[in-house]
């Protein structure tokens, strides 16, 4: 059957559709992507303004005629960390569904990192051993830790890339001790859940996912995407190392010509490239690979294990989006 599968991110509004079949990948059919920045939307209380709640309901009401034009069965429609943390989410989650008939399900932190590494092991298979996982967003950074599909640690902080960018680097270029001073931030920041995340046992592999891992891999000389999702990639802690000191001394305007990084990612990159930096340093960590399934394919997945044509497959809670997502405690 068909699915679309709409994310409401920090930074962009991003739809794929896909083809899913139990027992198979699901096969993506289409990519549809808009920038809307909606961490950027906030007001000094914390609430997304009317403006930014506008952009939101306009632009999923076009991405749901879009799948629906697509020939989508069904749209599981989710947000993330800029609507979760807003405090009129509420609010906002009734406009968009009162004017376009879509229920934007808020997913937490905890279950992202859940679902993420559904997805990393899916891709790695069984063979992997022991996973440990990380996942840079905007708003958030999702640690997960395990060694069956259920992670045995699933962590969510308040460390993404766009949140950074907004509360420590507002200079363009941010400054070399403003680097120095959100490089021991960070490390502060990172002791106590690098520790839990590490009580389970270590790794035999360590990943990384997310829009901001690639780009920081391609700077460092991973293929490019067109070299197709199979092509093994990786992302080094020396090399990171040096990717910092060069892109930290460039303008954001910069930095969007270089390959593999697009304009709206650009300012949050080396708050991205940061964070990276500094969570495998606590976690000891010389070398990530990089997944090309995340999020999305991780709730697909979930979605086919447990409710395909209405009929769980699988013992256990409905894990999709039709209802309550477990989580995992902390």
């Amino acid at each position: 059957m068909r699915l679309g599968v709409l994310d409401v991110g920090s930074n962009t509004v991003h739809l794929l559709v896909v083809d899913a079949h139990r027992g198979g990948h699901p096969m993506p059919m289409s990519s549809t992507k808009s920038a809307l920045r909606l961490s950027e939307s906030m007001d000094d209380l914390g609430r997304i303004t009317p403006a930014g709640s506008a952009r939101l309901t306009a632009t999923v009401a076009e991405f749901a005629s879009i799948a629906k034009t697509s020939g989508c069965v069904e749209l599981m429609a989710f947000a993330t960390s800029a609507v979760r943390e807003a405090t009129n989410s509420d609010e906002v989650l009734a406009r968009v569904r009162r004017e376009t008939g879509v229920n934007l399900q808020v997913l937490s932190g905890v279950d992202e990192a859940r679902h993420t590494f559904l997805a990393v092991r899916r891709w790695y298979g069984w063979s992997a051993g022991r996973m440990l996982n990380l996942d840079i967003g905007g708003g958030s950074l999702e640690m997960s830790n395990g060694a069956d599909e259920v992670p045995d640690v699933a962590l969510s902080l308040q460390l993404g890339a766009g949140r950074l960018t907004r509360d420590w680097l507002r200079h363009d270029p941010p400054g070399k001790r403003r680097v120095a001073v959100l490089r021991d931030w960070l490390d502060a920041e990172l002791v106590l859940p690098s520790k839990q995340l590490l009580e389970v046992g270590r790794p035999d592999l360590a990943v990384g996912t997310s829009k901001t891992f690639r780009s920081l891999a391609r700077l460092t000389g991973a293929a490019p995407s067109v070299a197709g999702p199979r092509v093994r990639r990786n992302l080094t802690s020396s090399g990171l190392r040096q990717l910092i000191a060069f892109i930290s001394r460039m303008t954001a305007a910069d930095r969007a010509e270089l390959e593999g990084v697009s304009s709206d990612r650009s300012q949050q990159l080396v708050a991205g490239a940061l964070v990276a930096e500094a969570s495998m340093r606590a976690l000891s960590l010389d070398t990530l690979e990089i997944c090309p399934w995340a999020l999305r394919e991780g709730l697909i997945l979930r979605k086919l294990d447990t409710d395909l044509d209405s009929e769980p497959i699988a013992d256990g809670p409905d894990n999709g989006l039709s209802g309550p997502i477990e989580t995992v405690s902390r």
